[in-house]
């Protein structure tokens, strides 16, 4: 304590803070970029292990051989929709009865805040249909999902086919303990929302359904099924859910034990496991899948079915088939095998998942990396803000103290007086008009699009994202007049009071964002940061200028589709990812009122405003 209450000692810990700042800084920024891609690489990369004892074993005799039945369900399916134009009700109603299973249908319907030009729909309604297999060894407390889902763009067919195939075989079976629900649902994610809000009695989008008729248990895990045709080379696993949840990681690991004994090809993020980790390709190719799962999951979306069961405390993923010119080769009864073996694993459970895993990276699906070993890399760009605050801080407080005196003569001086202090009222005004700006990004596109689409050539979801980015493009020349209505009293200190309030808004929002989204908060910190740490009004100003826009969310966005894209080996042109880029911001705002995907909100009223702050101090007279 004496250190910090002797102003000579107190001179001497600022002088030297100030002059190894900037080292210390860049230091710190290497050692998280460098902490993150050393996570493809043992020992930060771990062996996946299962800790639900329930499920440690796979000695369980999988005796499902409906995959004549399954594709004949799957042929009719397709001829009843094709006839129908429409998700065939009546006949899932019929074929599920005729199986055994209390059948219940749900009528849904929602308006979109704007129309969806990717799937063209605006107001949208539908039915879902779903049969309830009772467990005839325990009552109906505890229960099952098996969904798949029905869009417009895809009938998925076969896997509707191969559901009610199950449905047939688990009947005959006795060992059931808890019930067990087969979902059908219409419209995608629209369907499966519409359902759970029903099933759990919320309404959390402004969906407007039927309640439901019958119910099971409460729910204690799902897997969502999509099949592109009778034959598949692989099934790709999907678990990255809304807002960038993710599920047990025991279920993943149930997934690709079966997957195993079965002889069946899993991939993730559409890759194939490196086989040798002790040579330098094993890890590289775990990085590239690394880093799609981090795209991935910093993008909030609900990448399946199952990423809307993960809000309700349901563990769950999306099981794709994918047919490719892979040599490797498997019909229905294989993939029937494979999903009969986890649910019968998952029927031995006697409580929720809870063991393994919530908050994991997976450079692979038999290797992951654990929360406490990933975390360290947003601690090291987080402490860059936390450097700079510091420095701002001494500079304000101490007078006379720079860089150039830190090597003056030692020994006791007379205490020199306080710097002119800046007040708190000359700071309200740039941070409330931030703060609009943001607010205005958030609430007008929505609520203008009917005026701008009636004054401008253009349809409701062009004119939304329109409105996005002029008002992004208007927030450059607005917010930093600011400081020309604030006292002119001690001027070069304002922009460095107003640079500390920034650099701890940032550094407060990309802490909580990390927590809770690694990805999204790590990508965010890897752009940010150094234009927030390097910004002032004083130097190369066009250089900090260019450097701020290249790093803004949005830039940020933009990259990361190309990145995206480049990852997936379908590079882009610059027309192709502008295009991808408006289609983005569109599929953002409507995600964020359909499903409450909260990476809009996040950019528009938080980082938006703060990275504001930074371009009001660069403009700063």
């Amino acid at each position: 304590m004496g250190l910090l209450s002797d102003p000579v000692r107190r001179r001497a810990l600022a002088r030297l803070v100030l002059r190894l700042n900037a080292p210390l800084c860049v230091l710190s920024y290497v050692a998280g970029v460098a902490w993150f891609l050393a996570l493809a690489f043992p020992p930060l990369t771990q062996r996946t292990y299962m800790s639900e004892n329930a499920m440690g074993s796979t000695m369980v005799e999988e005796q499902f051989a409906g995959g004549d039945r399954a594709r004949g369900f799957a042929r009719d399916f397709a001829a009843h929709r094709r006839k129908s134009g429409a998700l065939p009700v009546a006949w899932l109603e019929r074929t599920m009865r005729s199986v055994g299973l209390e059948v219940y249908t749900q009528s849904f319907s929602r308006k979109l805040p704007f129309p969806d030009e990717t799937h063209e729909r605006y107001m949208v309604s539908g039915t879902n249909v779903y049969g309830i297999l009772r467990a005839p060894r325990a009552a109906s407390t505890e229960s099952l999902v098996l969904t798949v889902p029905c869009g417009p763009d895809s009938t998925n067919s076969q896997a509707v086919g191969l559901l009610l195939a199950l449905a047939a075989h688990f009947r005959g079976q006795i060992y059931w303990a808890k019930d067990i629900i087969f979902l059908v649902t219409e419209h995608d994610l629209l369907g499966t929302e519409a359902w759970l809000e029903a099933y759990h009695d919320v309404n959390v989008t402004g969906m407007q359904s039927s309640p439901l008729q019958g119910r099971a248990g409460a729910i204690q895990a799902a897997v969502a099924l999509e099949l592109s045709s009778d034959v598949i080379t692989s099934l790709d696993v999907a678990v990255e859910g809304l807002n960038g949840q993710l599920p047990n990681l025991d279920l993943l690991n149930l997934f690709q034990t079966f997957c195993q004994k079965g002889g069946l090809l899993c991939t993730l993020q559409g890759k194939l496991q490196p086989q040798d980790w002790t040579s330098i390709d094993g890890p590289l190719q775990g990085l590239q899948t690394l880093l799609l799962m981090v795209l991935q999951q910093a993008s909030g979306r609900p990448h399946g079915p199952h990423g809307l069961f993960l809000r309700y405390r349901v563990e769950a993923l999306t099981v794709r088939g994918i047919n490719s010119f892979r040599q490797y080769k498997y019909d229905l009864v294989a993939v029937g095998k494979a999903l009969e073996g986890m649910f019968r694993k998952l029927n031995h459970l006697l409580e929720r998942l809870h063991q393994s895993f919530f908050f994991y990276l997976l450079p692979a699906l038999s290797r992951f990396v654990s929360i406490g070993l990933y975390m360290p890399a947003a601690g090291f760009l987080l402490l860059v803000l936390g450097l700079k605050a510091l420095e701002l801080w001494m500079q304000l407080h101490e007078a006379g103290v720079g860089p150039e005196e830190a090597g003056g003569a030692s020994g006791p001086s007379p205490p020199l007086p306080p710097a002119q202090g800046v007040g708190l009222a000359s700071l309200v005004a740039p941070l409330l008009i931030s703060q609009a700006m943001g607010l205005a990004l958030y609430v007008l596109p929505v609520l203008g699009q009917h005026v701008a689409a009636q004054h401008f050539p253009v349809a409701e979801s062009e004119a939304v994202v329109l409105t996005l980015l002029a008002i992004y493009a208007a927030g450059l020349a607005l917010p930093h007049n600011t400081h020309r209505v604030v006292s002119t009293q001690a001027a070069d200190r304002g922009w460095m009071a107003l640079k500390l309030v920034a650099l701890i808004y940032l550094a407060l929002q990309l802490a909580c964002i990390t927590l809770t989204n690694f990805s999204l908060g790590f990508l965010l910190a890897t752009t940010m940061v150094p234009a927030a740490a390097l910004t002032e009004p004083c130097g190369p100003r066009a250089l900090y200028a260019t450097l701020l826009v290249l790093t803004s969310p949005a830039a940020t966005l933009l990259g990361g589709l190309f990145l995206w894209q480049e990852l997936q080996e379908a590079p882009l042109s610059l027309a192709e990812g502008w295009q991808l880029f408006l289609a983005a911001l569109a599929q953002g705002v409507l995600e964020h009122h359909t499903y409450g995907a909260l990476l809009f909100p996040l950019l528009a009223l938080g980082l938006y405003p703060c990275w504001l702050l930074f371009w009001n101090v660069l403009f700063w007279k």
